[in-house]
């Protein structure tokens, strides 16, 4: 690549990354660490340095060329690549928005500058000020006047830096990931940008959002074994949330009519590339309303954030294409009945449901023997699988539903719903269950489950049932797992690729 002026005819080629040797990694940090001694002994630290003010990030640059040809800026960032030279050398710097060439010259920066420039390593972080410019080639750049070392980085990136592949390494150090992958950084740009979405469609419904207590001293709202933790001056035991929801109902009852949350759960259950120990939830709960409003809610804020973040609500998932547009409404008994073939409508005996579901090779827990239990098996087991486009499916057993309202023409089902895409569910809503007697009967029923030893059944809340019998208007509620919806819209395989930390065992030593 040509410097565009009479003063050079170097050329540089901008795929090419000039990283560490493949030598051993203690003694490129022993090279590297007597490097930053040498700066040290000569007053030089960088860690000295507290500021370097930059006028420009690299798109402003890049995006604003012409404006800025010739004129002076300060642009910072990580060294990614060199061609070093004679008399003249090349650099690629990453900063937050992307890289951007450097063109450093020995009659520009000064003989001892443009020597210690020649000095500096790839991951080194630098503070350039220069001029802008346009190479022959068409690659804008920056004509450094100074180079400031601002950072040492005392271990070598990964190897010529064509990527980090290693899936494990990738997630203990998202730090290296970040910088090794631009399409990770990305991912976490897109997941930003839907909160931001989630909040913004909210509010124009006239959402309040709020907060509630990360440790509980009752694990509620949902089916789930807890993480335990102790309090030591109230000297008792205390759990990490496990959902949001009866917080939430409680403000309904307090008067706030339209209440939302965006946090934190936890849940000390299995770990896979659908699951992980603690995950992101929207909890959102509105008065005088029911199930039928929450389906709205929850296609209108798909379709909202899909418009506002990607520019489409087509969205490619694997091998598939997710149509937002397209959204399925379905009863569990009917979609069992067209997946399986099984139509728990006629079925009216415990025994019976029991039987069906065995004979399709379903399994189930010796200690929930009923029709409610069987159906929703059915439907988890065989059905839950083949809903790729997105899927309502409502009308939920009882049983499986000690939060939500019974549906008022069949006591067997409550009015709930959940939503599937590409197999996975995404969201869970209810008519809330506002009836306090027949929630301190739903819970006591979980309680002698968890007796049982069930530990994901829930337990008994005698402060939110008291709330209930001050009264909860009609209300419907909504979850959505923001986890698995920045994986849909981010083509991602796995939950841990749209966690900046996932929970990962450490390294044994």
């Amino acid at each position: 690549m040509q410097e565009n002026s009479n003063n050079s005819n170097i050329n540089t080629d901008t795929n090419i990354n000039i990283t560490e040797p493949e030598i051993d990694i203690n003694e490129v940090m022993r090279v590297r660490r007597d490097k930053l001694s040498a700066l040290v002994k000569n007053g030089k630290n960088p860690f000295e340095i507290t500021r370097f003010d930059r006028t420009h990030t690299s798109n402003q640059i890049l995006e604003k060329v012409q404006d800025l040809m010739d004129k002076q800026v300060s642009v910072g960032g990580r060294i990614m690549s060199r061609r070093i030279m004679g008399k003249a050398s090349f650099c690629h710097i990453l900063d937050g928005e992307g890289k951007l060439q450097v063109y450093v010259k020995k009659d520009v920066v000064g003989e001892e500058a443009y020597a210690q420039f020649k000095d500096m390593d790839i991951g080194d972080i630098v503070g350039v000020k220069g001029t802008v410019f346009v190479t022959h080639t068409g690659e804008t750049s920056v004509r450094a006047e100074s180079v400031t070392l601002l950072s040492k980085s005392l271990r070598p990136l990964p190897e010529k830096f064509h990527g980090l592949k290693d899936t494990d390494t990738r997630y203990r150090q998202r730090y290296i990931d970040l910088i090794a992958n631009p399409d990770v950084k990305k991912t976490f740009i897109i997941r930003s940008k839907i909160i931001s979405a989630i909040r913004e469609y909210l509010e124009f419904q006239g959402y309040l959002e709020v907060e509630t207590p990360v440790l509980n001293t009752i694990a509620g709202g949902a089916s789930a074994r807890p993480f335990v933790t102790h309090h030591n001056s109230l000297n008792m035991d205390m759990y990490l949330r496990i959902a949001t929801e009866l917080y939430l109902k409680r403000l309904v009852v307090g008067g706030f009519e339209k209440v939302y949350e965006i946090g934190r759960m936890f849940r000390n259950e299995g770990m896979s590339i659908r699951h992980n120990p603690e995950f992101t939830t929207i909890e959102l709960y509105e008065a005088y309303t029911d199930l039928s409003r929450m389906m709205e809610i929850a296609q209108d804020m798909f379709i909202y954030c899909a418009d506002k973040v990607l520019g489409t609500r087509k969205l490619p998932y694997n091998e598939t294409v997710i149509d937002l547009n397209n959204w399925t409404r379905i009863s569990m008994i009917q979609a069992v009945k067209e997946h399986v073939g099984i139509d728990f409508d006629v079925i009216k005996e415990d025994t019976a449901a029991v039987e069906a579901a065995k004979s399709v090779g379903v399994e189930l827990n010796k200690n929930k023997l009923s029709w409610g239990y069987a159906l929703y098996e059915v439907f988890d087991q065989k059905v839950e699988e083949k809903l790729i486009q997105p899927t309502i499916v409502y009308d939920y057993p009882v049983e499986v539903s000690p939060l939500a309202k019974k549906k008022p023409t069949d006591s067997r089902l409550t009015e709930r719903f959940e939503f599937f895409i590409y197999a996975r569910e995404i969201g869970n809503a209810f008519s809330e269950l506002n009836d306090p007697i027949d929630q301190y009967n739903r819970f006591s029923e979980q309680a002698k489950q968890r007796e049982g030893g069930d530990d994901e059944a829930q337990m008994m809340d005698e402060d939110y049932v008291t709330a209930l019998e001050y009264g909860l208007p009609p209300t419907g509620g909504l979850g959505i797992g923001i986890d698995r919806m920045v994986m849909l819209f981010t083509n991602s395989y796995s939950i841990r690729d749209v966690l900046l930390f996932p929970t990962m065992k450490p390294l044994s030593k």
